[in-house]
């Protein structure tokens, strides 16, 4: 656990400084950054042909597996933590503005049909509302008690996970919501792309995945974007993993919502169990569209409630039902 720090300021602070001095502390903040900074080698971007411009935006985004792999201990140590959290009740909130909001709602919105998630289980909270997934709210993410006031209105608690999400790990929505899941017991971290940054000291786990100045200077929305898509993308998938939720490396708790995942459901089904695609249509429709239950169905010989019973029992872990 890192050392934590109020958003108005440093430990043993009382009140904030004044207006003027804290908004010049921050600009000298900001241009600090990492992301802010500009690559000069680029600084000539605009006179490159096409080819070298898309050149110059691939060979950035090469940089970004790097950047996350030197955060994958403190990821892990993420996914685990998480894990154990959801298991015994809570949730997986993500807090974001702009850019890293919308990613962070993305990911939330991709669980259910991916994982047969209940919505409530990860979910993804930005400033502006959920309208600002689609046009910007200016001045939102200035506001950190607007961010505690989003972690208020969905009940975080002791048992859920808080997630901030920022590029620059300053953003003063994000570190209200922090702040405010602190106070309410919550497990907090930090996704940020830049080092030592404020966030990442208020927090109990911190990924850092710097990825440097972006080529566009300033856009976040580039490698910073990519960098933390990723970081969500995995620690979404492990902690499934983990929960149970995937078998060997199959999505076995996809949600049949369309003729292709009926599709993908019926050759899991078949992949699994050996039946051939009749009986492994057959065996979905009869559990209701469940895979893990139609497997079970198949495996154990048994009917869509004694299958459920079994799935229950082993806390949703089919390789303990089928091969324990």
């Amino acid at each position: 656990m890192v050392a934590r720090i109020d958003v108005d300021g440093g430990p043993g602070r009382t009140g904030a400084p004044d207006g003027a001095r804290q908004t010049a502390r921050e600009d000298e903040r900001l241009a600090e950054l990492s992301t802010e900074s500009q690559d000069e080698r680029l600084a000539d971007l605009d006179r490159r042909s096409t080819i070298g411009v898309l050149e110059a935006l691939n060979d950035a985004e090469a940089e970004v597996p790097a950047a996350v792999r030197r955060a994958l201990p403190q990821l892990t140590a993420l996914v685990d933590a998480t894990a154990e959290r959801l298991q015994a009740g809570g949730r997986l909130l993500y807090v974001g503005a702009g850019t890293s909001g919308r990613l962070g709602v993305i990911d939330a919105a991709e669980c259910p049909p991916t994982f047969h998630t209940d919505p409530e289980l990860v979910q993804g909270l930005m400033a502006g509302g959920q309208g600002a997934m689609f046009v910007a709210v200016e001045g939102a993410e200035d506001d950190p008690e607007l961010g505690a006031a989003d972690l208020a209105a969905v009940a975080v608690g002791p048992r859920d996970v808080v997630v901030g999400i920022t590029a620059s790990g300053r953003t003063p929505y994000v570190r209200g919501a922090v702040r405010a899941a602190r106070e309410a017991g919550a497990l907090t971290a930090a996704v940020v792309c830049n080092a030592d940054s404020v966030l990442a000291t208020e927090v109990d786990i911190a990924i850092e995945a710097v990825v440097g100045p972006e080529v566009l200077t300033g856009s976040t929305r580039l490698k910073a974007g990519s960098a933390t898509k990723q970081v969500l993308n995995m620690l979404s998938t492990a902690v499934m993993v983990r929960l149970g939720r995937v078998h060997g490396n199959l999505m076995v708790d996809v949600s049949v919502t369309n003729e292709k995942l009926r599709a993908r459901a019926e050759r899991l089904v078949a992949t699994i169990t050996g039946a051939d695609a009749s009986a492994a249509a057959a065996a979905l429709r009869a559990a209701d569209d469940r895979v893990k239950t139609a497997v079970v169905m198949l495996e154990r010989d048994t009917d869509r409630a004694g299958a459920e019973k079994l799935l229950e029992a082993a806390g949703g872990r089919l390789g303990e039902v089928i091969d324990g």
